[in-house]
């Protein structure tokens, strides 16, 4: 019966599997014959959609950007109509040359910026990129207004990626033809590594913030080079979705960035398990001896406050405290300051499951222990504590499950663990999806294989109770 039961389940899921993918298949066929664009756009809407783009490009804060595309003329003159719902538009331009003025000026400009910040750092003063483009945007568009523009043609494209909506391609040699080399200028203030400052040859490869302060002043925003995307919304989500996935871990191998803080977690984890049961396992036998004996009081009563206030205050909080205000001064690396303040938190729970374990054997245990010539001790380690084990061990499992993801927190004091190097590529690609997703994706799956390991330890502890 049981067979049969299964057999039809199996039947019944490949029939809703099948219905689902010839239901997305139906759904992509229509959607890819209705895909037709017959929108017939005119000279003048593919000319301001041009203009408003570009003109969307500067940074807010970008003056020489700014100066740079208001004073860029775009002139549509004819338009041909593509096969992939893309417009192609013929188009004249004329820009000032803003690769030209840096190329000619920019020495001029890294010695005005490296003099005010010799003079801040002799004042004590700390110079920050926005203190540099203030300082020399100005400068940036007096030479773009007397320098000679740059004339040409150049073709545009302008795609429909849904009804009524447009979007310009914007290649990177295409932005940097038709605004005057702004991409080569931002090039060669990036790669300036030296400068000549009076009569001599001055290394500025590692002020980083002279650099960035003059190319914040042509600096466009982070706009999308890729080619837009008017497949159906079906195929067009899978292609957003392996775009995402090669923005955040492959391009520039950033999936080291999980790779190595899972190896973090993990060790973490591990150091802070070993310490964790150390700990309980000395703290519940303390108090056990106490409770049926009398005895070690003030050991008992030491171990009731460290209980009182490891689960009395958030976890958060005693990281802080064990690293910035205990062992910070001292030297001690946030690693080991995580794992030291993790196994101090874990043990104190641990140390109450194993109490409990041990009070549940019932009395006849020790007594008959005792009556075999075992000292108290003797009792526990060979009688009590293996009897206990096996009834602690679902509950040890959740606690090692738990302090596995409350390790999460431990980037809060710069320990690259798995959550930190979700939030690196995050702040690299300002992408939530994919790296947020990752990392609770990763964390399920440590915490499915650590659910297994116990579950098999479990069977193997149950068989052997059967022999």
């Amino acid at each position: 019966m049981k067979k049969k039961k299964i057999k039809r389940k199996i039947i019944i899921y490949l029939c809703l599997a099948a219905i689902i993918v010839a239901s997305v298949f139906v759904t992509y066929a229509v959607q890819k014959i209705n895909n037709k664009s017959s929108y017939q756009m005119t000279v003048e809407e593919a000319q301001k959609i041009i203009e408003d783009t570009l003109a969307d490009l500067p940074n807010s804060v970008s003056g020489g950007a700014k100066y740079i595309v208001s004073n860029t003329k775009i002139s549509a003159e004819s338009i041909e109509y593509g096969t992939d719902k893309n417009t192609i538009v013929k188009c004249s331009y004329s820009s000032p040359d803003a690769g030209g003025v840096v190329e000619k000026n920019l020495n001029k400009y890294l010695s005005d910026v490296y003099s005010y910040y010799i003079e801040n750092q002799e004042q004590g003063i700390k110079t920050n990129a926005t203190k540099i483009k203030l300082r020399i945007t100005e400068q940036i568009e007096k030479d773009l207004d007397s320098t000679d523009y740059v004339n040409g043609k150049i073709t545009f494209e302008i795609f429909e990626v849904s009804e009524g909506e447009f979007s310009l391609y914007l290649e990177d040699e295409t932005i940097n033809t038709v605004l005057g080399g702004i991409l080569d200028a931002q090039e060669m203030i990036k790669n300036a590594v030296s400068l000549e400052y009076n009569g001599q040859t001055v290394q500025i490869e590692k002020l980083n913030t002279l650099r960035n302060g003059i190319r914040d002043c042509i600096s466009l925003k982070n706009y999308d080079s890729r080619k837009p995307d008017t497949s159906v919304p079906i195929e067009k989500w899978w292609n957003n979705l392996k775009y995402d996935f090669d923005r955040n871990f492959i391009q520039e191998n950033r999936y080291t960035y999980i790779t190595r803080g899972v190896a973090t977690t993990l060790l973490l984890t591990v150091f802070s398990v070993i310490i964790g049961i150390i700990i309980g396992f000395i703290v519940a036998v303390i108090r056990c001896v106490n409770q049926k004996t009398g005895k070690l009081d003030i050991p008992s009563d030491i171990c009731k406050l460290y209980l009182s206030v490891m689960r009395g205050t958030p976890i958060m909080v005693q990281l802080l405290i064990v690293y910035f205000v205990i062992l910070l001064p001292l030297g001690v690396p946030r690693m080991i300051s995580a794992i030291v303040c993790f196994g101090l938190n874990s043990g104190a729970y641990v140390s109450e499951i194993i109490r409990g374990g041990i009070m549940s054997i019932d009395e006849g245990q020790e007594e008959a222990g005792r009556s075999l010539g075992f000292t108290y001790m003797q009792t526990m380690l060979y009688i009590i504590i293996p009897q206990a084990f096996k009834a602690v061990l679902p509950a040890l499992a959740n606690e090692f499950i738990a302090l596995l993801k409350e390790s999460s927190i431990a980037f809060y004091i710069g320990v690259a663990d798995l959550t930190l190097g979700g939030i690196k590529i995050r702040s690299i690609t300002y992408s939530n999806f994919m790296p947020l997703i990752t990392i609770a994706l990763v964390y399920w799956i440590m915490v499915l294989i650590l659910s297994k390991g116990v579950s098999m330890l479990e069977r193997r502890l149950r068989a052997g109770d059967k022999r």
